[in-house]
């Protein structure tokens, strides 16, 4: 199981949309898809409807309960979900005297299996210890940065703590790539933050991106990911795109 967390400090910079596209677009080429959603306000498990109004996650992380009992199957073959919980608010208090807390959920999907292919891990808009988590767990981290002025500050800020947690926690952690979100090609703007953004990412920025769409906007609303929402739209598109991409570059490691 190749297990991907979407990370990146800016809030609104579209974890979720790009957590739950992505996830419905391996799971549509047949792949068999987890996602945790690691972001107390639930907006990935939202949109697919697993949210869990019980403590869940927050019971893996201080009580050590089985993360399997938590697992929720989607309306969507081959995607499951682990909901978030309101109460993982409190995780970083609860658990900022525990020896190796970082590890807590590393430790928790090497008893997983081979039940899936892919699991992509939604994180908070911040760099705390459930970031930390979901980073020492992970293979790799998909950055999402909007085509946007203030996108650079809020991607140094994940690429160095990416390398804290490759020199303390996990020394096999990779950047995936960093993938330009909400790119509006009509916009000189959107056109510049991208030649910037190759300028000084060379080979990190992914070869693809997501474009602005205002059916991408609205699929939340119907709980439904752009694959399933709009198809044949430019969203669907352009995540079947990042898809094929990552199982690619998977097959090649």
């Amino acid at each position: 199981m190749q297990i991907i967390t979407i990370a990146n400090q800016k809030g609104g910079c579209g974890k979720s949309t790009l957590t739950v596209n992505l996830a419905a677009a391996l799971a549509e080429k047949k792949k068999r898809v987890l996602v945790i959603d690691l972001n107390p306000q639930g907006s990935s498990s939202l949109w697919l409807k697993c949210q869990n109004d019980s403590k869940g996650l927050f019971n893996v992380f201080t009580e050590n309960i089985s993360i399997t009992d938590i697992i929720v199957k989607s309306r969507f073959t081959g995607l499951d979900v682990i909901p978030a919980s309101q109460w993982l608010v409190g995780a970083d208090k609860t658990l900022s005297s525990e020896a190796g807390a970082e590890m807590i959920l590393k430790n928790h999907l090497r008893k997983l299996g081979k039940s899936w292919d892919y699991c992509l891990i939604d994180t908070p808009p911040s760099l705390g210890l459930l970031s930390l988590n979901a980073m020492s767990a992970a293979h790799s981290v998909l950055i999402p940065v909007e085509t946007r002025i203030m996108a650079l500050q809020g991607l140094m800020q994940v690429t160095k703590k990416i390398q804290v947690v490759r020199e303390r926690l996990n020394p096999d952690l990779e950047i995936l790539g960093i993938l330009p979100c909400r790119f509006d090609k009509r916009t000189r703007l959107s056109q510049d933050v991208l030649l910037e953004l190759k300028k000084r990412l060379g080979d990190k920025l992914l070869p693809v991106y997501i474009r602005e769409s205002i059916k991408l906007a609205e699929c939340p609303s119907f709980c439904e990911p752009i694959s399933v929402y709009d198809p044949k739209g430019a969203g669907a598109e352009d995540f079947r795109a990042l898809a094929k991409l990552i199982m690619k570059r998977g097959l090649n490691k």
